[in-house]
């Protein structure tokens, strides 16, 4: 379990969840709201590093968006920068996972100065995926218009609760290698609901979230990682990211779609493990 706090900054307040051992590491995700639980990845993270969970902004028992403050990228970023100087901390390693992991690169290129390293994947550095037929968020892609009628059923509060177990399973199963993962993926007790209205957000901004041109020049050292059968970013997105930033290194999930903290939980942490050195210092 990880332990509840409220912190106050210049920017308002933020509820985070703490655990671990080992240098500070910020993990958050851009639409999805935390609590106790953590969440697998999480977790993984604690068993290496000092993890505070942060709640963004209109999530949990953080503040809401105001006029000066909204549910973007930008801001998002902005805030975490005022959680770290809340908590007086130097310099920390930013983990994230899917839109998690668009944040990584955003903080890559807003904030290099205050970051350690990020440890990221499942991720894309432009809107493009989104127009990438392997991806489910494609018109061309043959899973996107039943994602699509899955979402609207999910939305719809007429919907019996049998019913949205076994749509929430075919949707999870589009983002999973195989259907034994599904089970693995149920069977743990985890936190992070997503909250449609901060999704919604994201999905209106998500046309000029470009940074590609910014990371060619960021001094961060990065881990990225990346299911081969990712069927939301795909690989070539992850590859990519790897590619443009001068201090980044790929590991691929050969047998992994969107999860291989669950898929390769084993080559996973292995993966996790490497990002530091056994005395809990940097590589």
């Amino acid at each position: 379990m990880f332990e509840r706090e409220m912190i106050e900054t210049e920017r308002g307040m933020f509820e985070i969840f703490k655990k671990g051992n080992g240098k500070p590491l910020v993990f958050t995700h851009l639409y999805s709201e935390f609590n106790t639980l953590g969440n697998t990845m999480s977790h993984m993270l604690a068993e290496h590093y000092t993890v505070h969970i942060i709640n963004l902004r209109g999530a949990g028992g953080s503040d809401e968006a105001t006029g000066a403050y909204t549910y973007s990228m930008d801001d998002a970023i902005h805030d975490m920068e005022a959680v770290r100087k809340a908590l007086k901390i130097d310099l920390w390693t930013f983990s994230g996972h899917s839109t998690g992991g668009f944040l990584t690169l955003k903080y890559a290129v807003m904030y290099p100065e205050s970051l350690d390293k990020i440890i990221a994947g499942g991720l894309c550095a432009s809107y493009r995926y989104m127009h990438h037929p392997d991806s489910i968020y494609c018109p061309e892609n043959p899973n996107n218009p039943r994602m699509k009628e899955i979402f609207s059923k999910l939305r719809n509060p007429g919907t019996a609760r049998e019913e949205r177990i076994k749509l929430s399973k075919e949707w999870m199963m589009m983002s999973l290698h195989e259907e034994a993962s599904y089970y693995k993926v149920i069977d743990k007790k985890e936190s992070g609901r997503t909250l449609m209205d901060k999704l919604d957000f994201f999905t209106s901004e998500l046309k000029n979230y470009d940074v590609r041109e910014q990371l060619k020049s960021t001094p961060v050292k990065a881990f990225i990682y990346c299911g081969r059968h990712d069927a939301q970013c795909p690989h070539v997105f992850s590859e990519e990211a790897a590619d443009l930033m001068p201090n980044a290194s790929l590991t691929t999930f050969e047998y992994s779609n969107h999860n291989p903290d669950v898929e390769e939980e084993e080559k996973f942490e292995a993966f996790l493990k490497s990002t530091v050195k056994p005395s809990g210092k940097e590589i």
